[in-house]
């Protein structure tokens, strides 16, 4: 019985501390704009370069500011595939090109959802906004995002 106690405890122990360090992930920080027929627009960003920030993402969150997102930046050009798991906002990806162009927005996605969501084509990044300000402030397929993570 004692031994069936002490391997318990081991278990919660070790699922409550990997569950508190992905609680614990940082992200860099950054701000960005979007060159919109309208004008610019400005947006601070959460940066997830590494792979444990990118499968975290915007896991959990339950609130998003008009004004913020969350940038994903790869190393190189690739398929990107994006989910809505354990994402309980709907959020407007943005998938951008190595030059800073947006090729595809996955509008207002689902919350929670398990569908792959991609562009099609191979691009550097994903920009995650808050679901509906890509439409409300005009930012199309084809707008410039200028950040030091794209060349000019």
């Amino acid at each position: 019985m004692n031994k069936l106690l002490i391997v318990i405890i081991i278990l919660i122990f070790s699922t409550f501390s990997t569950f508190s360090a992905a609680l614990a992930l940082t992200f860099g920080h950054d701000t960005l704009a979007i060159k919109t027929a309208s004008g610019e627009r400005y947006f601070p960003v959460d940066v997830a370069e590494t792979l444990p920030q990118q499968e975290r993402g915007l896991m959990y969150r339950t609130r998003l500011a008009d004004d913020y997102g969350m940038l994903f930046v790869m190393k190189a050009d690739s398929d990107i595939t994006m989910w809505m798991k354990n994402t309980p906002l709907s959020l407007d990806m943005l998938f951008i090109d190595k030059r800073g162009r947006i090729v595809y927005i996955a509008a207002q996605t689902t919350p929670e959802s398990t569908a792959i969501v991609r562009a099609g084509r191979p691009v550097r990044a994903v920009l995650e906004l808050k679901g509906g300000v890509a439409a409300k402030d005009g930012i199309r397929v084809g707008d410039r995002v200028m950040s030091r993570y794209f060349a000019p």
